[in-house]
């Protein structure tokens, strides 16, 4: 690093490439060694305090790249999401990947690029922390240069860039998506529009007062205080979309505003460090951090994965924000409310017992695939539609919705819990829940089925399933026989899509207005009334995204077979509804002396199957919903700990139903004193 170093004063030398292998110098040979970057690090600061004439090289050089390049992409283009789609983006990073283009030499970007050219650069740029740049940056002693009585050309490249920032938050803050969600932008002054011609004042009087006390008229605190009333807009914004429906896009759009308006604080920071100390030592900290982020952004520039990684976090929120408030009717907080669960699951068991029958007796009729498929598809489809109709509930549905209950209750800004145990207890009182629905659909679905085939077999003599077919429909519940474990978490991987599916939906028809747009049709009113039309529009707002989940969670479970044919794959589904009427019809079916093992082994693969549906639907659901709030994995692991320790301690809330509460105790008091004082009078 030394002869690197000495070579930087040469006056033919080639800086950058000079600095390129002082960089890696420091580089480990794997990115995640960060303590070896580190130690190259420290070695490197300590050469810089040690040398007073190698300090003054790369100070040298560094100064002449700062006011020789241009900054502007660098800090308005860098780390922000482009004002383009998602294909247009995706196409243009696999662009760059098959065939690099042209750099600008006159960028400091592109120096920036030259030096950190590796992906993984990201990975010990950040490991190594903040502090390890930062004396890094002070063993330099940028403060031994004479401070300019001018503006230098770098600062003017931060001003410039910040007018761009300014501009694009003020035409941000007047999209039409924004204006329909939040109408007293256009009624009142609007804090985006606000923030530029203060934003312009400040740029305006800032070469002036170089090397002057800060006053209030050069401040930046007006600039600030109109950025927090912008993502005071935002924030509610994104909850009244969540209320009446958003679009990727208005999502897309309320996220890069975020990003600009940080950006927009973090050039402030940099520029107040520089105004109260021309030496640059107080601007160090937010000069790190700013630079780090824009490294590890830089690297990650053309990556395909984390543009469809951010994409699919933006389609999750969207989902996920309707979807959370469907899933609060699947968990119970009452005793009341876990009976009235136990009464729907019931109903849930009884359709799907005769579901299962029908599907027996389609298979019967030896259909051609095709066929066949599309009449499973219709069997499942309409039969869960009926389920929710009637007021059932089908257990292995609710994961997928209770996960994006879960998640709201998860703070967006920085992943953070909000009350640790209060989510705990919401997970328990979920998990609960699930263990009833489960029992409520098996325990009817078992004994019905059974009931069903005896009494096909006492009015035509003939038994609904055979000996061979009876065998073969325990087999195929028994974890012992072929991939009836795989074959559930594949039900799992489509109840999790309907999951998906139905907050889709419920966003679908918030969004666009769909009840309001029905009302607006004059034959419903001519064939069925006004009131009849005014509560079909009602129920399909409330429902439609339920009526959808269920309706292509029944294709997934029909077509699924279908589709491992056409691929010549062996696949298929186990759900664990399905599988304990299975068992029942093959109960009348075999004598159960004869098979009390293959019986016994069906109905622990019905438990084994129930088990993964549910799982794997959860695990993904929650998994896709944290990650739309962008949750960290410490915060995931605090809530998984705090889970397994009220696991440990009170069993019976994860079974049993939930205790009542003191407060709805209390307000049931209250409710019946006048009443009980009416009857002693």
């Amino acid at each position: 690093m030394e002869e690197i170093l000495s070579q930087l004063g040469s006056p033919d030398a080639n800086s950058i490439q000079l600095l390129t292998q002082l960089i890696d110098e420091i580089r480990p040979a794997d990115a995640h060694d960060v303590a070896f970057a580190r130690t190259r690090m420290e070695a490197l600061t300590a050469i810089l305090n040690a040398d007073a004439s190698l300090r003054e090289s790369l100070r040298d050089v560094l100064n002449e790249l700062a006011q020789t390049h241009r900054h502007g992409e660098l800090y308005t283009v860098t780390g922000i999401l482009p004002n383009t789609g998602f294909v247009s983006e995706a196409l243009r990073r696999i662009g760059h990947k098959l065939l690099p283009e042209v750099l600008d030499r006159g960028l400091l970007r592109t120096v920036l690029r030259r030096m950190f050219h590796q992906a993984s650069d990201r990975l010990w740029v950040s490991g190594v922390g903040e502090d390890a740049w930062l004396q890094l940056i002070v063993a330099m002693r940028f403060d031994e240069v004479a401070a300019s009585d001018s503006v230098p050309a770098a600062v003017g490249e931060i001003l410039r860039s910040l007018r761009v920032l300014s501009y694009w938050i003020a035409a941000g803050g007047m999209e039409p998506e924004l204006l329909r969600l939040e109408p007293s932008l256009e009624t009142y002054e609007s804090p985006f529009v606000a923030q530029n011609v203060e934003m312009a004042a400040y740029i305006d009087a800032f070469p002036e007062q170089w090397g002057k006390p800060v006053d209030g008229d050069t401040d930046d605190r007006q600039s600030r205080v109109l950025f927090s009333q912008c993502r005071e807009v935002i924030e509610r914004v994104r909850k009244r979309a969540a209320r009446d429906g958003t679009s990727i896009r208005l999502t897309y759009h309320l996220r890069r505003l975020r990003q600009l308006l940080r950006r927009s604080e973090q050039l402030l920071d940099i520029l107040a460090g520089l105004q109260s100390d021309r030496s640059g030592v107080a601007a160090y900290p937010p000069i790190v951090a700013l630079a780090v982020q824009i490294i590890c952004d830089e690297c990650l520039r053309d990556n395909l994965a984390r543009h469809l990684r951010q994409n699919t976090e933006l389609i999750a929120l969207r989902v996920t924000d309707n979807a959370s408030q469907r899933g609060e009717h699947y968990i119970t907080e009452t005793p009341q409310q876990y009976w009235s669960m136990a009464r729907s699951a019931a109903i849930g068991g009884a359709i799907i017992a005769g579901m299962a029958c029908l599907k027996l007796a389609l298979v019967a009729t030896h259909m051609p695939p095709l066929t066949g498929a599309i009449l499973f598809c219709l069997n499942y489809g309409l039969g869960f539609c009926l389920i929710h109709i009637l007021y059932g509930a089908v257990a292995t549905k609710q994961p997928a919705m209770t996960a994006n209950a879960i998640a709201a209750g998860i703070e967006e800004a920085g992943g953070k819990l909000r009350n640790i145990e209060a989510m705990t207890d919401l997970i328990a009182r979920a998990f609960s829940t699930q263990v009833v629905a489960i029992l409520g659909n098996v325990c009817i679905a078992i004994p019905l089925s059974a009931l069903l085939a005896w009494t096909i077999l006492s009015l035509s003599g003939t038994p609904f399933t055979g000996v061979d077919e009876s065998l073969y429909l325990l087999q195929a519940q028994s974890p012992l026989h072929g991939g009836a474990l795989f074959y559930a978490a594949i039900a799992g991987v489509c109840l999790f899509i309907s999951g998906l599916i139905s907050g889709y939906y419920d966003n679908y028809a918030a969004y666009n207005r769909v009840p309001e747009r029905i009302l607006q049709l004059d034959w419903p009113k001519r064939l069925v009334g006004e009131s009849r039309r005014r509560r079909f529009a009602t129920y399909i707002g409330e429902h439609l995204g339920a009526l959808a989940g269920n309706f292509l969670f029944g294709v997934l479970l029909g077509g699924t077979t279908l589709f491992g044919l056409l691929l010549g794959l062996p696949i298929d589904i186990r759900h664990v509804a399905f599988s304990s009427a299975f068992v029942g019809m093959a109960f009348v079916g075999l004598d159960v002396g004869e098979h009390l093992f293959l019986f016994v082994t069906a109905l622990i693969g019905v438990a084994a199957i129930g088990f993964i549906n549910l799982a794997v639907s959860f695990t993904l659901a929650l998994n896709v919903a944290l990650r739309s709030r962008q949750v960290s994995d410490p915060q995931w692991k605090l809530l998984a700990r705090s889970v397994l320790m009220h696991l440990r301690r009170k069993p019976s809330d994860f079974f049993l139903p939930p205790k009542r509460r003191a407060e709805d105790e209390a307000a049931d008091t209250n409710a019946e004193a006048p009443t009980s004082a009416k009857q002693r009078e």
